[in-house]
């Protein structure tokens, strides 16, 4: 963005970011630029369309310019606004939480549904990896009546996950732990168990996007050679600590849901199997009950 007399009015900022954005191979040009530029300037994205000859202050092209810097040294749009919108709900995200996905919502969706049928009051969950908490925290606030306990390595994404819940009135509800998968909470008992662990190949890794495989975290992206190291281990240890008729649901990767499947079955305490698609008609969550 040349220094110049002229005027930048919000039409032409826009229009000379989204051509700016393309030439860098930013994936979504015009969509990033508008989101960016209504933080900005504190407004719905249909502002900029009504008000397109509305010229902009010098704050808000400085604020503006050191964004566009940002996207282009590929940090996500997340990390930039610091926020991301999940299930209607607005989640603080740093580097140190993964972003929350829109696939990830079908895990959210699934796992409300089946907890409905339970009634008397003594619903736990339990969220394994739970990074920002967007899965955990969307149950919670969708359903009254459940507590939860969250279990993340990271010490710096619980903090994340801490912070939303505070923020979504949701603390009283919920206990938060750091460790290693399970292993913090072995010894209770929970009618869910959900997961969106880190299922990416090893070998896949170098082939996605610059602003996953660089800015996110990667504990929470590798997931072994096969993609289903975390499956094992969760499919392993988690069954025995469902209650009778309780279920685990965890979401996967592109081809991994028979797979993971076929590891829940593997279980004795384990009855049926589910899988759910996306949004793309992709197979994307196993959800597995307790008899």
């Amino acid at each position: 963005m040349a220094e110049n007399n002229q005027i930048w009015t919000i039409g032409r900022i826009l229009k000379w970011t989204e051509d700016y954005f393309g030439q860098k191979g930013v994936e979504s040009p015009r969509l990033d630029a508008e989101v960016l530029l209504s933080h900005v300037l504190g407004k719905q994205r249909i502002y900029l369309y009504v008000h397109f000859d509305e010229p902009l202050q010098a704050e808000e092209l400085a604020c503006y310019r050191a964004m566009i810097k940002q996207r282009i040294d590929r940090v996500p749009v997340a990390y930039i606004l610091g926020e991301k919108e999940f299930m209607g709900l607005t989640f603080k995200v740093t580097p140190d939480t993964l972003v929350p996905r829109p696939d990830t919502e079908i895990l959210v969706q699934a796992a409300v549904d089946r907890l409905k049928q339970w009634t008397d009051g003594t619903v736990r969950l339990a969220d394994i990896g739970t990074g920002s908490g967007a899965i955990c925290l969307s149950v919670l606030s969708m359903l009254d009546g459940v507590t939860a306990d969250t279990v993340d390595i990271s010490p710096a994404a619980r903090a994340v996950a801490e912070e939303n819940a505070a923020t979504l009135g949701l603390s009283e509800r919920v206990t938060f732990h750091t460790g290693d998968l399970l292993t913090p909470i072995r010894e209770q008992q929970f009618t869910a168990i959900l997961s969106n662990p880190p299922y990416i190949p090893e070998a896949d890794i170098q082939e996605l996007a610059p602003e996953v495989r660089c800015k996110e975290p990667m504990t929470a992206l590798s997931g072994g050679r096969d993609g289903l190291d975390f499956y094992r281990r969760l499919c392993d240890e988690a069954p025995p600590m469902l209650s009778d008729d309780g279920f685990m649901a965890f979401e996967v990767g592109i081809h991994q849901a028979e797979d993971v499947a076929r590891l829940a079955e593997a279980s004795p305490l384990i009855v049926r199997t589910e899988i759910l698609k996306d949004y793309a008609g992709i197979d994307r969550v196993v959800v597995a009950w307790r008899k």
